[in-house]
This record gives structure tokens, C-alpha cells and sequence, in this order.
């Protein structure tokens, strides 16, 4: 609410302590109520430490029931669809109200994107188990619904393949549309030929410039211009719409696809209707500018 104070009671706090703290921030006039009241209710080793969220004028009996109920002031910290593990690390530890240090970047792939409710205190690593946790679980439930006849191995191709859908459509309608042009490119042994691959094998992020044909020639172990097949690791780590289409994509003769400018794509079967529709795109974006 609006009027509420937060107040932070520190680990190692006894009762004591507590109601001195709490008189001496305002919240309480008199310690020796609370201190009365603590061990009348039999509670005196009970109360929590943690961020607590104390309305105006708040009752004593409403102070004890919260410290000892462990009622803590509960925060988010929202992990957006598409970030690399680096990105995410640099997130969280901008989240002040977490505490330790991350030693080790995860694996690209392993942490699933959510928003997370957490307490004053709880770690950066605590967070980061329990996104690599709730990635497996969506992996191992979306790999037993899986279409049995796309060309992926095991989940960490789904998990790979999910990270350049990702990357290639923020449009969760069309998701499915470009899974198809991956898998059906995967069957028939073509390259994916995927702009951000060849990003994330150059910077690992996103580039501050366009590519370019050099680029698309260097030999990264991302590269799906140069390479045949998957990239040997994710791009990024992808959200539960992406999973989705890259275990059930949409049945489709389509092998190509490019940008219109609005976010979403032109779809199309053989090299000679991709061309056209490169062309007619262009067109397009040169009289817009």
C-alpha cells in the first residue's frame, strides 16, 4: 500500500532488538509492548528477519503477527524472453535487493525467462536454480508432447532450435511458421542460414551495426550460414511460445522467409518467390526512408 513503511530486520535480530529497532524507525511508540506482547503469546524466539511492509498506525498484535508468520514484503524481478545467460547475470545483479555474487555464467539455454517473486536478501543464485529448474521441467513436459517426426534428437536440439525462433520473430503467431522453415531446412539437410546465429557467434549479443557479407562467412561454431545443422550451443534462452513451436511446428512446404519491416514475415516455398519477395521488401523499405 501507498502508506506502508519498509522496514528491514536484520538476521540475528532477537526479540529485543526487534522492538528497539521498531520504536527507534517510528513504527512502534513504546518497545516494551511489543516485548510484553512477544512472550504473553509465547512467540519470543519466533519472529523472522526480512523486509516488512507495516501499514500506518499499525496494532502491536498486527506487528507479531507478521514477524512470525514471516510475512515478508515479496518482490519481482521479470526476466525477459531472448536474453543470453551474461545478460540475464547483469540483470539480476542489478537487482540491489539480492544479495551474493555469481561466480559461474549457466549454460546458454538453461534459464527459462519469467518473472520471479523473491524476499530482501534471497541470492542471485537462488534465483538462477530455480530458473534452470523450471527450464527442465517445460523442456522434459514440451519434449513428451513433441511432434515424433521433426529431425530433433534430444531436448537440447529443441532447447537450440527454440533459441533462434526466439531471435528471429518477437510475433508469437508466426513462431510456428518459422519453426516449419527450420525443420523442413533440417530434413533436407539445408544450412538455416539465421541472421542472429551469425550475431551471436560474432558478439554474443546484439551488434551494434548491420551485418555483413563478411560476416556471414566467418566461421563461428554459430554460424548457420557456414555450417550445416544446429549451432553447437543455444543463442539465447528462449520462452515457453518458442519451445512450443520448435517441438511442434506448423506443417508447411516453406523454406524461406524474410522481414517486411513490421515485425513479421514473408513466407515462401522455393529460392525464386524468396528472391522476388527480398526484392519487393527493399523496394518497399528504400521509399519509406
Amino acid at each position: 500500500m501507498e502508506n506502508d513503511r519498509l522496514v528491514i530486520i536484520p538476521k540475528g535480530f532477537g526479540l529485543s532488538d526487534i522492538a528497539k529497532y521498531l520504536e527507534k524507525n517510528g513504527i512502534i511508540k513504546n518497545q516494551y509492548i511489543l516485548i510484553f506482547g512477544a512472550k504473553y503469546l509465547g512467540i519470543s524466539t519466533q519472529l523472522k528477519a526480512g523486509e516488512y511492509a507495516f501499514p500506518a498506525r499499525v496494532p502491536p498484535s498486527k506487528i507479531l503477527e507478521l514477524l512470525s508468520a514471516g510475512r515478508t514484503q515479496i518482490r519481482q524481478v521479470t526476466i525477459p524472453e531472448g536474453l543470453t545467460s551474461s545478460q540475464i547475470v547483469r540483470l539480476l545483479e542489478n537487482e540491489k535487493t539480492l544479495s551474493g555474487i555469481i561466480t559461474t555464467i549457466p549454460k546458454e539455454g538453461s534459464l527459462f525467462p519469467e518473472t520471479y517473486n523473491y524476499s530482501f536478501g534471497d541470492t542471485r543464485a537462488t534465483i538462477l536454480a530455480r530458473m534452470q529448474k523450471k527450464m527442465e521441467l517445460i523442456l522434459r513436459e514440451a519434449w513428451s508432447k513433441r511432434d515424433h517426426t521433426i529431425p530433433l534428437k534430444n531436448v537440447y536440439d529443441a532447447v537450440t532450435l527454440a533459441s533462434i525462433i526466439e531471435k528471429e520473430t518477437a510475433k508469437r503467431e508466426e513462431r510456428f511458421l518459422i519453426a516449419s522453415v527450420f525443420t523442413n531446412r533440417l530434413s533436407k539437410k539445408m544450412r538455416l542460414q539465421s541472421d542472429p546465429t551469425v550475431t551471436y557467434g560474432i558478439s554474443r549479443s546484439n551488434l551494434s551495426r548491420p551485418i555483413t557479407r563478411a560476416d556471414l562467412k566467418r566461421e563461428t561454431p554459430h554460424n548457420t550460414y557456414v555450417m550445416r545443422g544446429l549451432p553447437k550451443t543455444p543463442i539465447c534462452n528462449p520462452g515457453a511460445a518458442s519451445i512450443q513451436a520448435a517441438l511442434n511446428p506448423a506443417r508447411t512446404d516453406f523454406f524461406y522467409f524474410v522481414a517486411k519491416g513490421s515485425g513479421f514475415h514473408s513466407f515462401s516455398k522455393t529460392l525464386v518467390e524468396h528472391n522476388k519477395n527480398v526484392r519487393k521488401w527493399r523496394l518497399m523499405r528504400q521509399k519509406l526512408r
